[in-house]
């Protein structure tokens, strides 16, 4: 067993000034220092570092960390063509080799900015059968991080093979590290034909996918089946408990009501809707319907503290109120995460208290003004966030990064290696 000593210990809901924690798989005990007693402990001082639990990514395309750099043609005028010109030439050419790439370069960015458990929404056209697999060896068998996982169900894939990744992948995996989910792109992408599919296979799976992330979709939906996207899901039963409606950026009032009764998930992305030009969500409406919202960041940024910041600025803006969201509701988004991650793993996680998880960072932090029970959250909302990087990261006990760097040598060696492979990417989406 370890202990960690000499530590300020705060997980959202508990302040220590000067605490310790004893851990091995799961946290054992914690408490003050003028409590601890060494009883055979492998001890780590901490040094007065800020030691706080893992971050979750609630929506993100791992196989996207390889467009980095990519320069194709692209001059879209609207959302359609961002995916045309960028996107679905990518994920066509993505093979299951390419995918574990992915996986760890993505992961290895995740794992350094202190994000250990992602809920990713996978798209490879070239290879379907076994590609949720890849991924789960890159994050689960080399990094070691946890994971929800799922295929992009789409007409423009054989409809057929997405079904069954998604459910072979949901049935084979329900462990502490990684399990599934059942994805499907956007409602422009999906015939009635496939929905009336997904629903036969679907049971009590819940769904991952994105919902009015420009106006194109919802307009899409209105003008082909005369209802709106969350009332024709609906139709065909899709919505089932926990599941992910990510986005939400032109739902009515109507569909949010419809999401909160079938009890399913907000994930908002708004970095990326800003990149997108696709407008700001309305997370406040969310949050006033009493619908929980997680964030994600949708494949554009591995700190999911920028993230976090963004949501809560950019909301104020929306609302043109600089009230409109408070540090409060980001801590519940962030929560929300813990929950629905403890709920499908199966774990107690998000805390540093007896029984959970051993999933926690250490962070330099000298306050320069009071820090305390009440406003310790504020600290690092203001003051870690804008420029976060933790310094050790653990998961299960394990400390995965030190010092900065990564620890496992095969994690830093397959790294390397997935230049190889987004070299390959990038010559097959070039090719005429």
């Amino acid at each position: 067993m370890k202990a960690l000593i000499n530590v300020r210990i705060f997980d959202y809901q508990n302040y220590i000034e000067n605490g310790f924690v004893v851990f091995d798989k799961t946290i054992l005990k914690v408490g003050k220092m003028s409590e601890f007693k060494n009883d055979g402990y492998q001890v780590i001082d901490g040094k007065g570092q800020l030691l706080m639990p893992n971050f979750v990514c609630a929506h993100s395309h791992i196989y996207s960390i390889f467009a980095r750099g990519l320069a194709l043609p692209f001059n879209p005028l609207n959302f359609q063509e961002i995916l045309d010109q960028m996107w679905w030439k990518l994920d066509s050419k993505i093979d299951n080799p390419i995918t574990y790439y992915s996986g760890i370069a993505a992961g290895s960015e995740f794992l350094l900015n202190g994000v250990t458990t992602i809920i990713d929404h996978h798209a490879s056209g070239t290879e379907i059968l076994g590609s949720l697999t890849s991924l789960k060896k890159a994050l689960d068998n080399t990094l070691h991080l946890r994971s929800i996982l799922c295929f992009e169900t789409s007409d423009r894939y054989p409809v057929d093979e997405c079904i069954k990744e998604n459910v072979s992948f949901a049935k084979r995996y329900h462990t502490d590290h990684v399990t599934g989910l059942f994805g499907m792109h956007a409602s422009m992408s999906l015939s009635e034909m496939t929905l009336k599919k997904i629903s036969r296979k679907l049971k009590d799976l819940p769904i991952h996918i994105h919902v009015a992330e420009s106006d194109m979709d919802e307009a899409d939906c209105v003008a082909k089946y005369h209802t709106s996207i969350i009332e024709r899901l609906d139709k065909h039963n899709l919505i089932n408990k926990d599941s992910l409606i990510v986005h939400g950026v032109f739902l009515s009032d109507k569909e949010l009501d419809i999401v909160k009764e079938r009890k399913a998930y907000m994930v908002v992305n708004t970095t990326s809707n800003l990149n997108n030009a696709v407008g700001i969500t309305d997370i406040k409406k969310f949050m006033d319907k009493k619908i929980p919202v997680m964030i994600g960041n949708d494949g554009l940024s591995s700190s999911m503290a920028t993230e976090y910041l963004n949501a809560m600025y950019l909301t104020h803006l929306k609302n043109q109120s600089p009230t409109a969201m408070n540090i409060g509701h980001i801590l519940d988004c962030i929560n929300n995460a813990y929950d629905y991650v403890g709920r499908r793993l199966n774990i107690k996680i998000g805390k540093i208290k007896e029984g959970y998880v051993s999933d926690f960072m250490l962070l330099p932090y000298t306050p320069f003004t009071e820090m305390n029970g009440d406003n310790a959250f504020g600290h690092i909302f203001y003051g870690l966030f804008p420029n976060f990087k933790p310094c050790d990261v653990y998961v299960d006990g394990a400390r995965l990064v030190k010092n900065y760097e990564l620890v496992s040598k095969k994690a830093k060696t397959e790294l390397l290696e997935s230049r190889k492979y987004s070299k390959e990417l990038w010559k097959r989406v070039k090719e005429k």
